[in-house]
């Protein structure tokens, strides 16, 4: 197997770009778009995927993804209408079944699975995953506002107990002292759990998260590829643009 990019490795966050094309030849189209820009991570949104709910159907686009992105690393995700994902007509359960099969007959690296699920749910995922080497981000997503900081915080360490392997906030504010609530938290949180952390702030007031989140703990930022799946995302070549001048300028930090 190739050696890919890993979460929580390395000074500056990984750039993960989303595939959200309902069908296998309009992912197709956006893999071509996106692959010569050179993200790091794929997400597949499966949420947007008209064949959602045929396990077999899902499989094969996943290793078909697989097959034309062999050097990146890459994420499951079925997104709850709860948390800003499409209408689909499949249960939470049902949905984590897509992400076990993922685990059992694909080799994409990681699986979403929301703190929102059942904590049966959850386990049976988590213990799915681990047995075939597979890493679980554990996410939390509000599209409404940003909680305060005790309940963010309290999404790390809730991950981190469950025994999963990334633990994943993305809120929405209201206005920049919202924005500084999400950067701060993430700085707390990176000292108080020992598993990675995504972060980021939605919406335009956020996007600035996205670009300097890194500094204060965030391990990886979305961009744009060729389609959105979350407000606030901007193209991929101005974030790594953006990434890199941060980098240069914290120095020896």
């Amino acid at each position: 197997m190739a050696t890919r990019p890993s979460i929580g490795q390395g000074t500056s966050p990984l750039i993960c770009t989303p595939l959200v094309g309902p069908s296998a030849e309009a992912i197709h189209t956006e893999l071509a778009a996106v692959l010569p820009k050179a993200p790091d991570v794929i997400e597949w949104r499966a949420d947007f995927f008209g064949a959602i709910e045929d396990t077999r159907a899902v499989v094969a686009m996943a290793r078909k993804i697989r097959d034309e992105a062999p050097g990146c690393a890459l994420i499951f995700t079925i997104r709850s209408r709860r948390e800003g994902g499409q209408p689909i007509a499949l249960s939470d359960n049902e949905a984590v079944k897509r992400a076990a099969a993922i685990c059992e007959e694909t080799d994409f690296e990681y699986i979403d699975c929301e703190l929102g699920n059942a904590l049966a749910d959850i386990e049976y995922l988590r213990d799915i995953a681990h047995g075939h080497d597979r890493r679980v981000i554990a996410s939390y997503h509000n599209f409404k506002e940003t909680p305060a900081r005790d309940f963010l915080l309290g999404k790390f360490l809730e991950a981190e107990k469950l025994g999963l392997d990334v633990a994943k906030v993305a809120v929405m504010p209201k206005g920049m002292d919202d924005v500084l609530t999400l950067l701060g938290v993430t700085l707390e949180g990176k000292g108080l759990v020992k598993i990675p952390l995504i972060t980021m702030s939605m919406g335009g007031y956020g996007a600035i998260s996205r670009m300097v989140g890194g500094v204060f703990g965030s391990s990886l930022s979305f961009a744009v590829g060729r389609s959105a799946s979350a407000p606030g995302q901007i193209p991929i070549e101005d974030l790594r643009s953006a990434l890199a001048i941060v980098e240069r300028s914290k120095g020896g930090l």
